[in-house]
């Protein structure tokens, strides 16, 4: 989402092929995207999954952040989802149960996309992934983020205090990342992660100067991959814009505890059920029963 908004603000400033040029080069299709993708009409709401994944050299990487982001603009609604990675979930792709994070590393945006389209019973029409390594060049071409941290923490040698402060793209990744420290643990983290983006979003909407646009699209295209389609992002920000001003964020409860000699965040067949028909009835779909995951080991 991060790269769709600040895509879809340029569009005024009279830079619509450097802007389209980036798009191309961030653009890659599902296999199956011509099966869900609803037709661009006013009426239709959207789900779109926002992948952060820390990919390394000799590593396939897995993905450390995860949310679904449904939209609605009949009822002008955005609701956002966060995943918690340790979360236990059949990976599609490997017909088996792991952490949900680990559906990247067997399948990517692929696998990922089928592994939460089964978890949650929700179609995925779009997605967005984030190089997390290069988050921070993302950061620091908007010129850095003010956030609130609401306690001091040093993370690889990085210390940041408690309270609000300007960051760069260098500390802005470690306080997305951070969860060890927190008391909410990764439900912490996940809150910091849509503090920086909500950042981003409003310091990127800030730019005045080509130059300043340039280095941001660089940023994007090196670290940014997704279906979206130049006129997609559009069609969205022309037809979607009123729902991102009521937006609802929503945690999935769980608990934690040893699953073999593993430790995962269990959700329960009820919580992901009643999730599940939430999100469903933001998509104008028809409620559904979940299977019981619960009963597949």
């Amino acid at each position: 989402m991060v790269s769709l908004l600040i895509i879809s603000g340029l569009f005024g400033y009279s830079i619509y092929y450097a802007v389209a040029k980036s798009v191309d080069h961030m653009y890659k299709p599902l296999h199956s995207d011509t099966n869900k993708q609803p037709l661009f009409n006013p009426h239709n709401p959207i789900s779109i999954l926002l992948l952060g994944v820390d990919e390394r050299p000799g590593d396939v990487g897995r993905s450390d952040s995860m949310i679904i982001m449904t939209v609605n603009p009949e009822t002008e609604t955005t609701t956002m989802v966060s995943i918690p990675r340790d979360t236990r979930a059949f990976i599609a792709s490997k017909n088996t149960y792991n952490k949900i994070n680990a559906a990247y590393a067997y399948g990517g945006i692929e696998g990922t996309a089928q592994t939460v389209e089964q978890f949650l019973n929700i179609p995925i029409h779009y997605y967005i992934k984030v190089n997390m390594d290069g988050f921070k060049d993302i950061v620091d071409a908007v010129g850095g983020v003010n956030v609130n941290s609401p306690f001091p923490f040093t993370l690889e040698g990085i210390h940041i205090p408690k309270g609000k402060q300007h960051i760069n793209g260098e500390v802005a990744l470690k306080y997305a990342r951070m969860r060890k420290e927190d008391p909410r643990g990764d439900f912490g983290r996940q809150q910091r992660q849509r503090e920086v983006i909500k950042q981003i979003i409003h310091e990127g909407s800030q730019l005045t100067s080509l130059a300043n646009y340039q280095k941001l699209l660089k940023a994007l295209e090196k670290n940014v991959q997704t279906n979206l389609t130049m006129d997609q992002m559009i069609a969205i920000q022309r037809s979607y814009k009123s729902a991102s001003k009521h937006i609802k964020q929503l945690e999935i409860p769980g608990d934690g505890g040893m699953v073999g000699d593993i430790w995962y965040h269990t959700v329960s067949d009820e919580t992901r059920s009643n999730l599940s028909n939430k999100l469903r009835q933001q998509l104008n779909l028809p409620k559904e029963n979940l299977m019981k995951e619960s009963s597949n080991n």
